[in-house]
């Protein structure tokens, strides 16, 4: 298998966790509530996944614990978000902060334990005699797969549907939407809930994985970067798949550097991604100063309902 094969599987493993959490981060701030919260998520679903996979060898309860107590913490910042119009900024943080440092205590009963199985693939025979795209499709795992299913249901809700069509209405104008009919609360409620267990299920993917045991800060910053690649992407499905892999690559690239005998020290190889999303950024910004961000146009704006007679 030649080296840009290697690296494009590698991409998939590891840009995988990123998508799902670009994903759940679309999901919120399309809803209009930012989310900072996704690195703090992601270890609380990896850590839940771990102790609930050893205490049970069973795949599935560990899955559901994962979603289950990230479904849990995004309702929790919805009620500060939305029912008590705190700091969403603030509260993202908070939540960062509250699951890094409760993940590494529930953690330390099992850290470094190896989990009792890995998350089953997908063995496609007929793709192996084709070239590139056999060795790289042929042996993916379900969470692979059911990351590339979101991308495309995603997509054709947020674009295609009436639900779609609230959902973008209350993010970038709330008040007409209610007007309209539409439950704003109820909405940001839900996707703000659903978005936190699509990170949960990338913190689990991470664990099982990338990274196939519990270590205290296991993500090693991935949050962050999930969260700017919700701007990369420009809220847009489809082009989180494409940043995700991208990133992805260049967390795979250094590694395979180092492999391929590189005289560059391995802490340097290990902030590429890092700054690449800083570089991205900056140019971004920059190219796009004077266009449309497409930023949803109330996102971080607590709506106040305005009495009616």
């Amino acid at each position: 298998m030649d080296f840009v094969t290697q690296l494009l599987i590698a991409a998939i493993t590891a840009g995988t966790p990123l998508l799902l959490a670009t994903l759940g981060g679309i999901l919120n701030e399309r809803a209009g509530i930012i989310q900072l919260g996704a690195e703090g998520l992601m270890l609380m679903g990896a850590v839940s996944t771990c102790i609930v996979f050893i205490r049970t060898e069973n795949l599935g309860l560990a899955l559901l614990a994962s979603v289950g107590v990230t479904a849990l913490l995004g309702l929790v910042h919805a009620f500060l978000s939305i029912t008590l119009r705190a700091n969403q900024t603030m509260s993202g943080l908070a939540m960062t902060l509250f699951g890094s440092g409760f993940s590494a205590y529930l953690g330390k009963s099992i850290s470094g334990n190896p989990l009792p199985g890995k998350l089953p693939r997908l063995h496609l025979d007929f793709l192996n005699p084709i070239p590139v795209i056999g060795p790289i499709f042929g042996n993916l795992d379900v969470l692979t797969w059911l990351s590339f299913a979101l991308v495309i249901v995603l997509h054709l809700l947020i674009h295609r549907t009436s639900f779609g069509l609230h959902l973008r209405a209350v993010g970038d104008s709330p008040a007409t939407a209610d007007v309209m009919g539409v439950h704003v609360r109820l909405i940001r409620y839900g996707y703000v809930t659903v978005g936190a267990m699509l990170i949960g299920l990338a913190g689990a993917d991470m664990v099982l994985t990338v990274a196939p045991t519990w270590n205290e800060g296991l993500t090693a910053g991935r949050g962050w970067i999930a969260v700017g690649l919700v701007i990369f992407a420009r809220w847009n499905p489809v082009r989180a798949l494409l940043c995700a892999y991208f990133f992805g690559a260049l967390d795979s690239l250094g590694f395979r550097m180092q492999l391929l005998g590189s005289a560059i020290p391995p802490y340097f190889l290990k902030m590429i991604p890092y700054i690449v999303t800083i570089l991205v950024l900056m140019y971004l910004g920059y190219r796009n100063r004077n266009k449309p961000s497409g930023t949803p146009e109330s996102l971080g704006v607590p709506y106040v309902r305005e009495q009616r007679f």
